[in-house]
């Protein structure tokens, strides 16, 4: 199990300065008005992993304004019993983040993996049903990447290759070896891309299916589906002829592609769905409360297949995660979260909201950019 042991900030959003050490391997609560900063130490945490963090910031929008020198965050975090100090942070002269670990600098982000996973639920994730379908595929891409690392590389070359594509495309380029290579790596990646969601998707059900019964009665069971034209093929015929036929399509859409920009078919036009298994009915069709307990049952399910295929669950965010959750559903999560054994930060406006978790949890003020134990 992973988990932080300690969280230094320098020039970071609100921050000029602050450090937090002693922190427990369990629930943390940050307690603290609107403004103060708590979403600001999640996000911290965040960028502990590989990626944009929890916001999905620029290094530039992340640094204290007037402030010269770049923003940084170092941490000491235990890893299956082992001390790694972990540094990362703006090079403001190379205008690039930078990574290190136990002070040696690191190739890529990518390195991160090895010592610390995170899953977050923000307030804005709050309307991930009723929202467009890429925040949905963004979101499940990110339950993907915490088991397999190379999934976010996967996506990143489709999502590349497609750019470079539709590049040609707008200018007029229609070099057609060059288009057909492009596009042979579209259809080779987006067939993986689409094969490690599909792969995933049927685990998560699996963790899904194994709530508890009272478990259900808080927080309902989902069933998912992964739509797209690619996963669907997927299902009905080998790889190597979908990647074929998704690269026969795309050749076939080059003077569309070209009008509308992006590509007509793909992976980058797949969507989650999940549906509210005891009524049957859709996420979108829920009420306000049920899409959010649904939405943390998914994150329940997926901690608990990590801590089972893995030993440990991930590192959980969330944010604001009991402004709406009646006394009785927030005291089941606490419970709940307190029995998956990881590292949980929590924020909240009203102490008050955590006090069936009173005596589980550590808890620390924040105000006005500075954190103090309560």
């Amino acid at each position: 199990m992973s988990f932080i042991q300690s969280l230094s900030l320098q020039n970071f959003r609100c921050y000029e300065s602050a450090k937090i050490t002693a922190i427990h391997k369990g629930l943390i609560v940050l307690c603290g008005p609107n403004g103060a900063g708590k979403t600001n130490l999640l996000e911290a945490v965040s960028l502990l992993t590989p990626g944009r963090g929890l916001r999905n910031a620029a290094n530039d929008e992340i640094q204290k304004r007037d402030s010269v020198n770049g923003w940084a965050i170092a941490s000491n975090i235990d890893t299956l019993g082992a001390d790694v100090q972990i540094g990362t942070g703006f090079d403001t002269l190379a205008n690039k983040r930078t990574i290190k670990i136990n002070g040696v600098v690191a190739k890529s982000q990518m390195a991160l993996s090895d010592y610390l996973s995170c899953l977050w639920l923000t307030p804005q994730m709050d309307r991930l049903f009723l929202d467009s379908a890429g925040g949905r595929r963004r979101f499940f891409d990110k339950l993907v990447f915490t088991f397999d690392s190379s999934h976010a590389g996967r996506v990143t070359r489709y999502e590349n290759a497609m750019a470079s594509r539709s590049k040609l495309l707008r200018e007029g380029q229609m070099d057609k070896v060059w288009l057909k290579s492009l596009e042979s790596q579209m259809a080779q990646t987006g067939v993986a891309v689409a094969a490690a969601r599909l792969e995933f998707a049927s685990r998560l059900q699996k963790a899904c299916d194994m709530a508890r019964q009272e478990e259900e009665g808080w927080f309902p069971k989902a069933r998912l589906f992964i739509q797209g034209t690619v996963e669907e093929l997927l299902q009905k015929m080998p790889a190597v002829e979908v990647e074929e036929l998704f690269a026969y399509q795309l050749e076939q859409s080059r003077e569309r592609d070209s009008q509308n920009g992006g590509a007509a078919t793909g992976v980058h036009k797949s969507d989650l769905v999940v549906r509210y298994a005891a009524k049957d009915m859709a996420a979108d069709q829920c009420s306000t409360g049920e899409q959010k307990a649904l939405l943390i049952g998914i994150v329940l399910a997926h901690a608990r297949l990590m801590h089972g295929e893995r030993g440990a669950p991930p590192v959980l965010l969330l944010d604001e995660v009991a402004a709406h959750l009646d006394e009785h559903r927030r005291a089941a999560l606490f419970e709940l979260l307190h029995e998956l054994g990881g590292q949980v930060w929590m924020t909240g406006t009203d102490v008050s909201l955590f006090s069936p978790a009173k005596n589980k949890a550590q808890f620390w003020g924040v105000e006005s950019a500075q954190i103090r134990a309560k």
